[in-house]
């Protein structure tokens, strides 16, 4: 069988022009972590960290695997952060720090606010 994506020189991520389905019209409310995922994507990129295009840069050399496997948001975050390593606002270790700190105060809002 012939790869026709290979033959049109188009990567896995790129649907343009392929049958895709009806998209769903269902307003639903945003999860306050999505909110704040956009919120900080448009702070770190008026803050010129990074550029929509830098952001793209990320979700499309993502593996397929993650890609199908991440929602929407969490593409979004791995995109930031690795922007924001890239852009040095902070390193990985600096991350890796914060991260475990953040880990110990519980998994939820709840517990996080005795810490």
């Amino acid at each position: 069988m012939i790869d026709t994506q290979k033959q049109i020189g188009r990567r896995w991520h790129d649907m343009g022009g392929d049958a895709a389905g009806p998209v769903p019209d269902d307003a639903h409310d945003f999860a306050i972590w999505e909110k704040r995922v956009d919120a900080l994507m448009v702070l770190c990129s008026s803050k010129g960290h990074f550029t929509v295009d830098g952001l793209r840069r990320v979700l499309e050399d993502m593996p397929v695997e993650s890609f199908d496997e991440m929602s929407y948001y969490e593409r979004w975050v791995m995109s930031i952060n690795q922007n924001l390593i890239e852009a040095g606002v902070y390193t990985t270790a600096e991350l890796a720090k914060k991260m475990a700190d953040v880990s110990v105060r519980g998994e939820t809002y709840g517990e996080s606010a005795g810490a």
